[in-house]
């Protein structure tokens, strides 16, 4: 018999209903097979990334929790009506306590009358607002087991607000709490607002509800809205963002090691599993800026909607800024002249100067200074508003500020945190 031809050509005949596989890799899944991973992969990866989440809140919890998990009592409030303002001054605002000035011996103290049983209550917090970071801060009560003696905790301060103090591990919360009081030494440099205090039972249900309301509490645009949303409170305990990452972490070690010890675990490759946990946290924090987003759409629409142009600035940030510059506008010449603008705050500075255009407006974006004495010549302007240290002698006539420097100067416009000054 011939051999057959190595170069000769053969044919194979396939049957009708076989498939032609595809060309590209044989060892990459056809399409609807990585799809079919894909899915079957969701309900597990949801799995490690929920189960996860409650470990990390468990875990939270056992560090957290003061006293009972579950306790009877409610939490007991006292709002700014119910405060008395033993030493400094003050006065109710609203619901609001507006604490102006200390004592001779630069000591504030706020005061209120309780009655509820300590062990029951392991947290107190005073909801204070505009206090100076370095502001020393005290927690004070008296109870019925040594009514004579006055017991007292630091309180912490962040972003100018006080912090919940846990106060069941000391030794002199004991007994029913006849009184609390907040203590505040040194000078205030502006009004501090206490708005209340609360006895809180911290258990799980209050401090979960606590650490949800920090989270999706209405953060309104500010400054820094353009670049970043936070989210949710200014004062938090644990960020959402912190949270967010820990568990996306934490999922991905744990698909890791699941991977290693069932190697069939997913059907999709390592990097796509790492990747949907990492989605899937950036989803949540996504819902929550469109949720903070859609509330500050309806805030803005309730605050400038069916307004003039004049009335939509007047309710905007610097609206008392801009009512006192429409006042200057009208007692300034009309062809533009040097004005020098003072104020404590940037935004002020720079709001104030855009105001006044076409005038000739100097202001320093960085700082408060104003410049030297001699840079200002008969025929200048000065328009300050709220800006500590400028002084105005009405009976020689002149300016002082910073490093004792001196002008002569005529008071055109006076209101209260701004004045406007000729220079003479």
């Amino acid at each position: 018999m011939a051999e057959p031809d190595a170069h000769s050509e053969t044919s194979v005949t396939l049957p009708p209903d076989a498939a032609v596989p595809a060309t590209g890799d044989p060892l990459r899944p056809p399409p609807a097979r990585r799809t079919a991973n894909l899915g079957r992969d969701a309900l597990p990866g949801a799995v490690i990334f929920v189960s996860v989440l409650l470990a990390c809140t468990i875990g939270y919890l056992v560090v957290t929790v003061p006293g009972a998990w579950f306790p009877h009592a409610s939490p007991k409030a006292w709002n700014a009506k119910d405060l008395t303002v033993v030493r400094g001054t003050g006065r109710v605002v609203g619901d609001e306590l507006v604490v102006s000035g200390q004592d001779a011996d630069a000591i504030t103290l706020v005061t209120v009358t309780t009655e509820f049983p300590s062990s029951e209550y392991p947290g107190v917090a005073w909801i204070v607002a505009d206090l100076p970071e370095d502001a020393d801060v005290r927690l004070l009560w008296r109870s019925d087991f040594q009514p004579e003696k006055l017991n007292s905790t630091r309180v912490r301060v962040e972003s100018g607000q006080t912090t919940p103090i846990v106060v069941a591990k000391n030794p002199a919360w004991i007994g029913h709490i006849t009184g609390l009081a907040l203590a505040i030494h040194g000078r205030l440099a502006q009004a501090v607002v206490i708005r209340g205090v609360i006895a809180k039972p911290m258990g799980v249900v209050g401090i979960v509800r606590d650490r949800l309301h920090e989270w999706f509490a209405f953060e309104p645009w500010n400054g820094a809205s353009i670049n970043t949303i936070t989210g949710g409170a200014d004062n938090q305990d644990i960020p959402l963002p912190a949270v967010v990452a820990l568990v996306v972490g934490i999922s991905g070690i744990a698909a890791l090691v699941i991977r290693r010890w069932r190697p069939g675990a997913f059907g999709v490759a390592m990097p796509a599993v790492l990747a949907g946990f990492f989605l899937a946290g950036w989803t949540l924090l996504d819902v929550r800026w469109t949720w903070n987003l859609f509330r500050q759409e309806h805030a803005t629409a309730v605050e400038y909607a069916g307004k003039d142009l004049l009335d939509k600035h007047l309710a905007s940030e610097d609206g008392p800024l801009f009512a006192f510059i429409q006042q200057a506008l009208a007692v300034l010449p009309k062809t533009p002249v040097r004005i020098f603008i003072a104020a404590d705050a940037d935004y002020f500075r720079g709001r104030a100067a855009y105001h006044l255009y076409p005038h000739s407006v100097y202001f320093n974006p960085r700082s408060d200074a104003l410049p030297a004495a001699t840079a200002f010549h008969a025929g200048d302007w000065l328009l300050v508003f709220q800006r500590h240290g400028i002084q105005f002698d009405k009976v020689l006539g002149k300016i002082r500020w910073d490093g004792n420097q001196t002008v002569n100067a005529e008071l055109k416009l006076l209101e209260p945190g701004a004045a406007l000054f000729v220079i003479r």
